[in-house]
C-alpha cells in the first residue's frame, strides 16, 4: 500500500503546484474556449458560494480578461468608455481609465463590446467607437489611436463588436462592414509596444448589404513551422500570412443562397489545423488551413446545418460543443462532423454569451441571467441551472480555480480561490 499512497501524495503535490491559467482573452489561454483549472463550482446563487460581487453600471458583451491578481473590464458608463482595473482577491476597483467618448446601444450592444487583452505587463484595449488605448498594469497610458478617424466609420449595421486579437506583441484587429459603408474591409497588424501599424492589408468580398458585416475575432492556426491568421467574414473564411497580411487561400460556401442579410456573428475556432466558421446558423463548415487559393472543393472537412448564431463554439481533444442562440446544444466529432448528440434543450431564452469548457463542465448563460451546466463528453448530462435574474451577454471567464460572470448589474467572482 506504500508505493500507491506515495503515488497519491505526488500527485497531489503537483497538483497544487500547478500554476494557475490566466484567461489573457476573450476566449481565454488557447483561444478555444477552454480552461484547464480545475475543482470548479457548478453551482450557485447570487449570494451562496460568491466570494465577492462588484456594481457595474451597465450592460456589455466584453469578457472579463485576467492575469494574475488583475481583472480588466471594458465599462460603458453615462456616454463616456473606461478600461477598469480590480483587484480579483477583493473585488474592489483598483483603478479606471478613460477610452473614448460617444458610448450608445444598438439593439441589445454598447460601445464597450469588445473584450480586452493583455500580455501580463500591458493590457489593450478597443471600443466599438474606434477607439484603441494601451495602459500598463498601473493605468498609465502608453499610446492612443483613432481607427475610425485614421480610416473611415465603421459600417456595420449592429455595431463594432470585434475584439482584438494578441500573438507574440502583436495585436491583429479586424473591420469588416459593408452594410453602412462603402469603404473596403480591412485588417492591421499592430505592433503592441508602439502602436504603429505593421501593415495594413484590405480584403475584398463580393458579399452584398449586410453581409459583408462580420462581430468575429481572428484566429490562429499553428502549422508546423508558420502560423496563418483566420478572418471569417463576408461569406468566406480567409487565410493570411501574419508577418505580410497577405491572403494565402479562401474558402466559400457560406451563403449559397446569396442571402443579403447573412452577417456573421460567432467567431472561428481552431482545433489543430482545422478551422470550424459558423455562420447564420446553416452552414457552419470546417476548413483544413493550409491551403493556397481558393480551397472552397479541397479543403473542406466537413459541414453541419444546425451551427449557432451568436455563441462562437468551445473545442477540445475530442469534440466541437455548440450552442444555439435558443439554447439547444449540439456536439460534434471534431474530426468528422458527426454528431455525438445533438437536440437537448437548455433553459428557454436567448443565448448570446459563448460557452466554455472546464473541468469536464461546459457553462453557458442566457440573456435571463441562467448559466446552465452540463458534462462535457459524447453524452449530455445537465449539472444545474444558476439564476442572478440579470441581463447577461459576457462570457464566463475562468482563472485560479473560480469562475468571473459579468452581468448588466454585477461583476460575480465565484467559487474559492484554492
Amino acid at each position: 500500500m506504500g508505493m500507491p499512497l506515495r503515488t497519491a501524495a505526488v500527485s497531489l503535490l503537483m497538483a497544487a503546484c500547478l500554476p494557475a491559467e490566466n484567461w489573457p482573452q476573450w476566449r481565454g489561454p488557447r483561444l478555444d474556449g477552454t480552461s484547464r483549472e480545475t475543482s470548479l463550482p457548478a453551482s450557485w446563487t447570487t449570494t451562496e458560494n460568491i466570494a465577492w460581487r462588484l456594481p457595474l453600471p451597465s450592460r456589455s458583451g466584453a469578457t472579463p480578461i485576467i492575469w494574475g491578481d488583475r481583472i480588466f473590464l471594458n465599462v460603458a458608463e453615462e456616454g463616456k468608455l473606461y478600461l477598469w482595473a480590480v483587484d480579483r482577491r477583493t473585488g474592489a476597483v483598483e483603478w479606471k481609465r478613460h477610452i473614448g467618448d460617444g458610448d450608445h446601444k444598438i439593439n441589445k450592444q454598447n460601445m464597450s463590446s469588445p473584450s480586452p487583452v493583455t500580455d501580463g505587463k500591458l493590457v489593450w484595449v478597443m471600443t466599438g467607437t474606434g477607439a484603441l488605448k494601451c495602459f500598463d498594469f498601473a493605468g498609465g497610458e502608453k499610446w492612443a489611436r483613432d481607427i475610425e478617424k485614421e480610416y473611415g466609420k465603421f459600417g456595420l449595421n449592429w455595431g463594432y463588436a470585434s475584439s482584438p486579437l494578441l500573438d507574440q506583441g502583436f495585436l491583429y484587429v479586424q473591420v469588416l462592414h459593408g452594410m453602412k459603408t462603402k469603404d473596403p474591409s480591412y485588417i492591421l497588424k499592430i505592433e503592441g509596444v508602439t502602436g504603429k501599424n505593421v501593415w495594413r492589408a484590405e480584403r475584398p468580398t463580393a458579399a452584398v448589404m449586410e453581409s459583408p458585416d462580420s462581430y468575429t475575432t481572428p484566429a490562429l492556426v499553428k502549422l508546423g513551422d508558420h502560423n496563418e491568421l483566420v478572418i471569417a467574414g463576408g461569406d468566406v473564411l480567409t487565410g493570411h500570412d501574419p508577418e505580410t497580411g497577405k491572403e494565402l487561400w479562401r474558402g466559400g460556401g457560406f451563403n449559397p443562397d446569396n442571402n443579403p442579410f447573412q452577417r456573421i456573428i460567432a467567431s472561428p475556432v481552431v482545433g489543430g489545423d482545422i478551422v470550424y466558421a459558423p455562420t447564420r446558423v446553416r452552414p457552419m463548415i470546417a476548413y483544413r488551413a493550409g491551403g493556397k487559393g481558393d480551397v472552397t472543393a479541397t479543403h473542406q472537412v466537413c459541414k453541419f446545418n444546425n451551427g449557432p448564431d451568436v455563441p462562437t463554439p468551445a473545442i477540445d481533444e475530442q469534440f466541437l460543443y455548440t450552442v444555439t442562440d435558443r439554447g439547444v446544444v449540439y456536439v460534434l466529432d471534431r474530426l468528422t462532423g458527426k454528431e455525438a448528440y445533438g437536440g437537448q434543450r437548455l433553459k428557454p431564452g436567448i443565448y448570446s454569451s459563448s460557452p466554455v469548457l472546464a473541468d469536464g463542465k461546459v457553462y453557458i448563460s442566457n440573456e435571463d441571467g441562467v448559466t446552465s451546466v452540463f458534462r462535457s463528453g459524447p453524452k449530455f448530462e445537465l449539472l444545474a441551472e444558476n439564476e442572478t435574474g440579470e441581463y447577461t451577454l459576457s462570457s464566463i471567464a475562468v482563472s485560479g480555480g473560480q469562475l468571473f460572470l459579468r452581468t448588466a448589474g454585477h461583476l460575480y467572482c465565484i467559487g474559492k480561490r484554492p
